[in-house]
């Protein structure tokens, strides 16, 4: 199921970058689940994009968490966790968030600007929902690379629930075309705009 997730994963993120939102800066490659007890823990392995940077106050939100257990939460060293019921939202995403359900949010603390192109590592929580995952936002901000301003992104990631399960289908022919297509395309469409 990862891997079929990972394809579609990259699929998606052809078609965004193809359509012009190269500038996504945190992403989700992976959403696993294993027991964990009489519980499930859910781990996250998120990258930064080639175009972006981390600073300090840098987060990323993952939306209603169905079942969050308290602190359960594990993360890379120089990130700091925090849930809430509403936002941990950047600016220009809107994502659907139901205000009953809580949100978890990871926040970059480290002194230290990170370049792009990089895996942050691995970030988990437990939910005590062992029925089903479902599809959720996965939102974050970030500061573009060649100008430093705030940027933010909005994707889609798996979360724990207990109705409507998603299971992720192998992308069509289709879509692993636009990949192959999309990226060297996407390349090119940056590095004409940058020499410009």
């Amino acid at each position: 199921m990862n891997q079929q997730w990972i394809y579609r994963t990259l699929a998606a993120f052809a078609i965004v970058v193809v359509a012009g939102k190269a500038d996504a800066g945190l992403l989700p490659v992976s959403a696993t689940s294993t027991a964990d007890n009489n519980n499930f823990r859910f781990t996250y392995g998120v990258v930064l994009t080639s175009d972006s940077t981390l600073k300090t106050g840098d987060y990323f939100t993952i939306y209603d968490f169905q079942g969050f257990v308290a602190d359960s939460t594990t993360q890379p060293n120089n990130f700091a966790f925090s849930v809430s019921k509403t936002g941990g939202t950047p600016p220009g995403t809107v994502p659907f968030d139901d205000p009953n359900i809580d949100n978890l949010t990871w926040t970059y603390t480290g002194a230290e600007t990170l370049p792009g192109q990089q895996g942050l590592g691995n970030f988990s929580a437990i939910s005590t929902n062992l029925e089903s995952q479902t599809a959720s936002a996965f939102t974050a901000r970030t500061h573009r690379q060649f100008d430093g301003r705030i940027d933010s992104n909005i994707t889609e990631t798996l979360i724990p629930g207990s109705e409507n399960p998603v299971t992720p289908g192998v992308p069509e022919p289709a879509s692993l075309a636009l990949v192959g297509i999309g990226v060297p395309l996407a390349g090119l469409f940056r590095y004409i705009r940058r020499k410009k």
